[in-house]
């Protein structure tokens, strides 16, 4: 079942945060080696999603994942997550394997999932209710995480009186609430209007930028990849497989501007040519 908002009590079986998460610094903080994940049909086949994807994460490192529909982008996410069983390889977290959810990772999805009977205070204090953080230190922290992105003053409206990119920004506080050091996001400006994303990416960045965790991000838009991340991951067509790994070399903070500069054209052309490689018919 995937970790949303209305199955969040299974974080109550969350593991502890790891020993030497805080002495991690610059070093690796994701460590994927030779993950690799074969799923079985009701027919009683197998479909292969991943093969031997290694990975290194760095902490406070903006990393995207982009490749073609089914490539096994949201299974390599649910691995991280802690939610996908029965996988090849293994998964570290600050140098620690992880066997189940952690309470050091936080997840959005392109649906917010709010529940529609909370206010938006109470919608992002609900992992804090469920792993019995202090309310005293929870509530300090879901206002200045409803702050930074923008949405003080709506801490007592419901999700239907705010719009699609609100709702996101409150799904974006919830996973963050209980200080996570790594935020998994899942398409999360899929369903938004080109403008709106736009400035959703922005607002990423400001709170990222504020923030500094590690972030996980998958999209569909090269484009989007490029301008936010420091580095993009390219995945092939399933079995996933990384085709190519792109430091983007562009200067921070950034800004809308940026998208008609020539260099991130190049980042964008790059990419784009890999995917084409990838998925065109043999000759």
């Amino acid at each position: 079942m995937p970790l949303n908002v209305l199955s969040f009590p299974a974080v109550a079986n969350f593991a502890g945060s790891p020993a030497n998460l805080d002495a991690v610094g610059a070093a690796a903080l994701i460590q994927l080696d030779g993950v690799s994940k074969i799923f079985r049909t009701t027919s009683g086949g197998t479909v292969r999603a991943l093969e031997r994807v290694d990975l290194t994460i760095g902490a406070s490192e903006f990393i995207a994942i982009v490749g073609p529909s089914g490539c096994g982008k949201t299974t390599l996410l649910r691995i991280i997550a802690g939610l996908e069983a029965g996988f090849g390889g293994t998964f570290r977290l600050a140098g620690e394997k992880v066997n189940g959810p952690s309470r050091d990772i936080g997840i959005v999805f392109q649906d917010a999932t709010l529940l529609p009977w909370r206010t938006v205070l109470n919608n992002v204090l609900l992992p804090a209710q469920v792993l019995r953080m202090s309310e005293a230190s929870a509530k300090a922290a879901a206002h200045r995480l409803l702050d930074l992105v923008g949405l003080k003053g709506f801490e007592d409206k419901y999700p239907h009186e705010l719009s699609g990119g609100m709702r996101q920004r409150v799904a974006i506080a919830r996973a963050l609430v209980h200080d996570p050091a790594v935020l998994l996001m899942d398409e999360p400006f899929g369903s938004l209007d080109a403008l709106t994303r736009e400035n959703m990416g922005l607002e990423l960045l400001k709170i990222w930028d504020a923030a500094r965790k590690t972030v996980f991000l998958i999209t569909h838009s090269i484009s989007e990849a490029v301008f936010l991340s420091d580095r993009v991951i390219v995945l092939s067509p399933r079995p996933g497989r990384i085709l190519a790994e792109i430091a983007i070399d562009l200067p921070r903070p950034r800004n809308l501007d940026l998208l008609s500069d020539e260099a991130f054209g190049i980042y964008t052309r790059r990419i784009r040519r890999v995917l084409d490689a990838s998925t065109a018919p043999p000759a």
